[in-house]
């Protein structure tokens, strides 16, 4: 089995251009989480001209909502959420610089096709291992929409964040490939 990838943060267009589907991934550097409504507020925001709360360009998206933090931790459970609830806002995203997003299931063919015309990727983490996932969160702050609770978006901290490529920049899906009973890389 291959070593995993590591990529840090701002991602470039080679980085992304250079991952295959079914690559495993650890990603360290800044991140920001945001879940639907979140989203919502973002294409609104972009729709009348404005800035997002973070410079979009080389950036990734974690979709997850997080429990509380215990003490001593900067979150709590961080697992990722059903990725298809942001299927209507991530080609705009994509379009304004995101570089990857990351939660779990499949995508639709929009977002597949950002992922082409962008140079973006998609990547999995494992859904149901939210404590797990946490402990490579190391920071944790709300930058914007904080009445949204969990749904706020965070700026994350990561350390070797573990993740699998799921639909990749030349437009190959892991989930297509498995369905066919094929091997993805």
């Amino acid at each position: 089995m291959k070593k995993p990838r590591v990529l840090t943060t701002p991602l470039t267009d080679e980085a992304v251009a250079s991952l295959r589907c079914g690559d495993r991934v650890r990603l360290s550097g800044v991140i920001y989480s945001a879940r639907d409504t979140a989203h919502k507020r973002m294409i609104e925001s972009l729709e009348r001209g404005e800035e997002l709360p973070f410079d979009p360009r080389g950036q990734v998206i974690y979709y997850m909502g997080p429990s509380p933090a215990p003490e001593g931790r900067p979150i709590g459970a961080a697992g990722p959420t059903t990725s298809g609830r942001m299927d209507a806002y991530a080609p705009r995203l994509y379009e304004a610089g995101i570089k990857a997003t990351i939660g779990k299931g499949p995508r639709s063919e929009a977002v597949r096709s950002a992922l082409r015309r962008h140079t973006g990727v998609y990547l999995a983490a494992i859904g149901g291992a939210g404590a797990l996932l946490s402990r490579c969160i190391k920071e944790a702050e709300v930058i914007a929409y904080p009445d949204l609770g969990p749904e706020a978006v965070r700026r994350l901290v990561v350390e070797r964040f573990p993740a699998v490529v799921a639909c990749d920049a030349a437009g190959r899906d892991i989930y297509e490939i498995a369905a066919r009973g094929e091997r993805s890389s």
